[in-house]
């Protein structure tokens, strides 16, 4: 993205109204240019009495009103176009989070399996700010751009010969705007990239800092965190550098054309010292404006990146939530069905689902159990998928439907509520007191809660009352019961528990749920005794067994 292009990135972020705004924006800046501009031509018969100039008035007290009157405007106007601005910024960095993470909820899970979760916390949080200050950089450069103009065309009516001058200030602002643009695009490529791995020095601290003890390292941990901030550092020094390099530009094209322009005037007929007075204090007021613009251009370019990351992740296809089908799930023969990974694809055959019945699924790691449940709980479209409900066929669309009121609980996921109240009210608002202690009951986590003083209200994190990994899952399934769905995917959700805590914390959650179906994804046989169904997943053959009644599903090396 160069140039023109980048405006049309940014400016394509935003809604009609915000474009409006943008232009009630341009408004008022040209009005506090005209006013500012005014108050610099009134100056002068206040400095040199007697000296005439466009808009001035023999009497000096009217003068002194007048410039008054413009500098009072002038401030008002600035002032307004300011908050005006900030409220427009505002409003873009809520509307770029809340659009970025309402796409990724909605995200195909094999989208997302190739993004890094450091790089998502990036695009929702740091990557963000850069794409509002591009905005605010070409909110800047309008106020930079209409001020020249407006400027200009009183220096010209002022002094005809300032015309002399527009060449040498269009060769300023071009010079500046290209002098070391390429290098600061590339810095500002590597900054947003060098910021995503800082975010992996803090992707889930506390589990890293026990791996990096337990191996002893903590120098290398250092050394590679301190490499990245490294670069960090060096990225925003050099971005720094270049913008001084700029002003540089346009400071010593300052200090040539504004003599320039005095002896060019000085050489002419008919000019007069207050006119003379009046182009200085005009073209005096285009300096700052010019090296703003200049940062402007560099804030542009420090978006680019950033708003590249930002759209990647708004291309990805979404799975819009499938709306809820009333009648329950009933009985569901999946005939046949066939999902990838693992490379080879998985075969599934003559799985059939009936609520109130509990489904073990079971296989060596990485053999691609978290892909078969994915696709069971219409989380990721299957590469073939032949159903029936109560002897009707059953697409996947109309699949994912019945399933639209269902939960998920994974190994590795961990609540990000407060307090327990919190992450148990998060899957059922309404839920009484009452209702929550006998769910807890269920999971065998009421003991931990009547013990704690604050009760409901323990913290979840809390220095004094921090929750084991054991008890947390507990807490999530918590969450099951409360939801209600019409199946339930436990993936490794009862890992960090024993043997005898697991069964009977599942019999607890079966015994709560007798109108779900109930997918656990274990290592342990043991969970074989609560099953009705065993999926077995092995290598490329397909054994039943009578008791229990099992399904073998065979990662599939033939085209279905």
């Amino acid at each position: 993205m160069r140039g023109p292009s980048a405006w049309r990135g940014l400016l394509a972020l935003l809604p009609h109204a915000e474009r409006i705004s943008l232009l009630v924006y341009a408004a008022l800046s040209v009005g506090a240019a005209v006013s500012g501009s005014l108050s610099a031509v009134l100056l002068v018969p206040l400095v040199q009495p007697g000296h005439a100039v466009p808009f001035a008035s023999p009497d000096l007290t009217l003068n002194a009103a007048a410039f008054a009157a413009s500098g009072i405007l002038f401030a008002l106007l600035r002032w307004q176009s300011a908050r005006l601005g900030a409220a427009q910024v505002a409003r873009l960095a809520v509307r770029l989070r809340g659009d970025v993470h309402a796409h990724l909820l909605g995200a195909s899970l094999p989208e997302l399996a190739g993004a890094s979760s450091a790089e998502i916390a990036n695009v929702l949080t740091f990557n963000s700010e850069l794409l509002v200050q591009g905005l605010g950089a070409m909110q800047q450069l309008a106020v930079a751009v209409l001020t020249s103009l407006v400027s200009i065309a009183f220096a010209l009516w002022i002094s005809p010969v300032l015309m002399f001058t527009i060449p040498l200030l269009l060769v300023a602002i071009l010079l500046t705007s290209r002098v070391t643009g390429r290098e600061h695009g590339e810095v500002s490529r590597r900054y947003v990239a060098d910021m995503t791995d800082l975010f992996w020095h803090s992707e889930d601290f506390p589990r890293r800092l026990r791996h990096v003890r337990s191996f002893g390292r903590e120098a290398a941990e250092r050394a590679s965190y301190g490499d990245v901030s490294g670069r960090l550092g060096h990225g925003y020094r050099r971005q720094l550098e270049l913008v001084a390099s700029s002003r540089l530009v346009l400071e010593l094209g300052a200090a040539v054309g504004i003599p320039v322009v005095f002896l060019l005037a000085d050489r002419s007929h008919g000019i007069d010292g207050a006119a003379l007075v009046a182009v200085g204090l005009l073209l005096g007021r285009l300096l700052p404006y010019l090296i703003s613009t200049r940062q402007g251009f560099q804030q542009l370019r420090s978006a680019e990146p950033a708003l590249a990351l930002w759209q990647r992740y708004m291309a990805m296809e979404n799975s819009a939530p499938a709306p809820d089908a009333h009648d329950g799930l009933g009985e569901v023969v999946i005939e046949r069905m066939r999902v990838k990974p693992p490379r080879e694809g998985i075969l599934l055959e003559g799985l059939v689902l009936r609520p109130g019945e509990l489904v073990l699924v079971s296989g060596d790691s990485g053999i691609g159990k978290s892909s078969l449940v994915d696709a069971l709980a219409g989380m990721a479209r299957p590469d073939l998928f032949m159903a029936s409900r109560d002897g009707v066929p059953l697409t996947y669309d109309a699949w994912r439907t019945r399933l639209a009121r269902g939960a998920y609980v994974s190994q590795g996921v961990r609540p990000w509520q407060r307090r327990v109240r919190e992450v148990l009210a998060w899957a059922d608002p309404e839920a009484s007191d009452e209702t929550l202690r006998e769910v807890l009951r269920s999971v065998g986590l009421a003991p931990r809660i009547d013990a704690a003083p604050e009760g409901l209200d323990l913290a979840v994190h809390g220095e004094s009352s921090r929750l084991s990994g054991g008890e947390l899952q507990r807490l999530m399934l918590a969450q099951v019961i409360l939801r209600r769905p019409v199946l339930a995917v436990l993936d490794e959700a009862t890992s960090t528990l024993d043997a005898t805590a697991e069964l009977a914390v599942l019999r607890g959650v079966r015994a709560s749920l007798p109108d779900t179906v109930i997918v656990v994804v274990s290592h342990r046989d043991a969970v074989a005794a609560l099953a009705d169904v065993h999926v077995r997943v092995v290598g490329d053959r397909a054994n039943v067994e009578a008791i229990p009644p099992i399904r073998t599903i065979v990662p599939s090396r033939r085209p279905a």
